[in-house]
């Protein structure tokens, strides 16, 4: 939906735009056979770029819309809010809004459902060099961070053995989409504390942690924290059409 959003307004700029995230719907919701049911009449998105002009733009174009299908799931635009800037420290405890991918995946091949241990070496340098290229790929010199080097995840172990214990997963395949392509990627959901220098936290606050955040995976919110106390009317400004 976002990225059809994106394309059809023929905005040249955001077309291979990929510094933002977004997590799934939020709403009360119910599992059956045939598929994720919404209880509540209102439901969540969450969006977050760097780029104050993109977040304008993709706003202008969600409330273009008089109405917006999902499948089944019939939504109209109502209101926007915008979060309170956090001020993160070097050690920040994280909860997963959207899963988070860590290995990339091609055509035809199962190397993006390899499945990395959380808590180890390889998981946590999986990320940092992840992490290191999207931010020099978005023009952020890590040669001038101090302590760069310095990044370790550390998934929160009492959470990850109760879900064991209960024949629970906190790791799943999900399918990913590129040019109508469809791919099989395995994300992670769990609570984590992220060891990193302050550069680092808010670049993957504000654009995803892990791999394909464009395409909605890698999202992650402060835990232990209120997100109703954290916003404020946001006013949708006129949309950017070029």
């Amino acid at each position: 939906m976002i990225k059809g959003l994106i394309l059809s307004s023929r905005n040249q700029r955001f077309k291979d735009f990929v510094l933002y995230s977004f997590s799934g719907l939020k709403g009360q919701t119910k599992v059956s056979r045939n598929g994720l049911h919404f209880n509540s009449s209102r439901v969540t998105l969450v969006i977050t770029s760097p780029e104050q002009e993109f977040i304008d733009f993709l706003l202008g174009q969600v409330f273009g819309q008089s109405q917006i299908d999902i499948g089944p799931l019939v939504l109209n635009p109502e209101q926007a809010d915008a979060e309170i800037p956090l001020q993160l420290s070097t050690n920040e405890k994280y909860i997963c809004i959207s899963p988070l991918v860590i290995l990339e995946s091609g055509f035809n091949s199962s190397d993006g459902k390899k499945f990395v241990e959380p808590g180890t070496d390889e998981f946590s340098d999986i990320l940092y060099e992840s992490t290191v290229q999207r931010m020099e790929a978005s023009g952020i010199r890590t040669d001038e961070i101090q302590d760069i080097d310095k990044f370790q995840l550390v998934p929160d172990k009492g959470y990850i053995e109760k879900l064991r214990q209960a024949q629970k997963k906190f790791a799943r395949i999900y399918p990913m989409y590129d040019q109508d392509v469809k791919y099989e990627v395995r994300g992670y959901t769990f609570p984590f504390v992220l060891y990193a220098p302050k550069e680092v936290q808010q670049f993957v606050f504000t654009c995803g942690l892990g791999l394909f955040t464009q395409k909605g995976f890698g999202m992650m919110d402060m835990a232990n924290a209120d997100p109703i106390k954290r916003v404020t009317p946001y006013e949708v400004r006129q949309q950017v059409t070029a």
